[in-house]
């Protein structure tokens, strides 16, 4: 049987891709990185989809308990797979069956289901949309903002500045890298103190800085306070968005 872990993660610097490497700088797994870059559509290719289906990233190979290999794709459900499997000591998770675990995964499903798909719509009509589309902008940076103002109330709550319990969780690590993007997405993080204060909490952690770099160096603040850089990466990022847009609808006729 071969040894675990044998962890492989298919990645870029996304919100969604970092989640995967911070978990497992946080856990101190090894693991091999293959980098997706999705920008040249390596995430569409046949050997990909295998993987994914969706062909989106992230997503990781493993070697499982029964040592056959594994795929597991979505952020949340690697997040979840990685707590299971690995973290007998609850590092970035809290026990089975009790009242945090459940907690935990009331904000996994927040971030996946809410700030996630609602912040990468504003990330789009704000920065990569061809032409300004006003209504796209208002519906969606109003709705990132309004689960921003969601979090914020919450840990204003909490005793440890955790999203839940008194240590880190795949709560905190699934939403950190959309924080971190707040301004890509048209949203002010100052307007929300206590989300503000946990930003810097999670960026003081070795674990999460590593990981955030993975698999390359993250600039995003950085870029956002350059605006003709940020212009320029917009207006690149936009071409190749676009043009995957119009290959899809080719690819389906539709």
């Amino acid at each position: 049987m071969s040894s675990r872990p044998d962890i492989t993660l298919y990645t870029d610097s996304t919100p969604n891709g970092i989640k995967i490497s911070i978990g497992l700088e946080e856990l101190g797994l090894p693991y091999k990185t293959e980098h997706i870059n999705i920008s040249t559509n390596k995430q569409k290719e046949p050997w990909f989809l295998e993987i994914n289906p969706n062909g989106r990233i992230p997503a990781i190979t493993d070697t499982f308990s029964d040592g056959q290999k594994i795929r597991i794709f979505e952020g949340g459900s690697i997040l979840q797979y990685l707590a299971e499997e690995y973290d007998k000591d609850h590092k970035i998770s809290y026990p089975k069956g009790s009242r945090e675990y459940y907690e935990v995964n009331n904000w996994l499903f927040f971030q996946h289901g809410g700030l996630g798909p609602m912040q990468g719509q504003a990330n789009h009509f704000v920065r990569y949309a061809p032409e300004k589309i006003e209504y796209g902008v208002n519906r969606y940076v109003n709705e990132t903002r309004r689960l921003y103002g969601v979090l914020d109330k919450h840990l204003q709550s909490s005793k440890s500045g955790f999203i839940v319990g008194d240590h880190i969780s795949i709560a905190d690590i699934t939403t950190i890298g959309w924080v971190m993007w707040a301004a890509w997405a048209g949203v002010e993080i100052d307007e929300f103190p206590t989300l503000k204060k946990w930003e810097e909490m999670m960026l003081a952690r070795p674990g999460v800085k590593k990981g955030s770099d993975v698999p390359k160096p993250l600039n995003i603040k950085e870029r956002l306070k350059d605006k003709d850089a940020a212009d320029k990466y917009a207006k690149e990022s936009s071409s190749w968005i676009v043009q995957g847009m119009q290959d899809d609808k080719r690819k389906h006729g539709s």
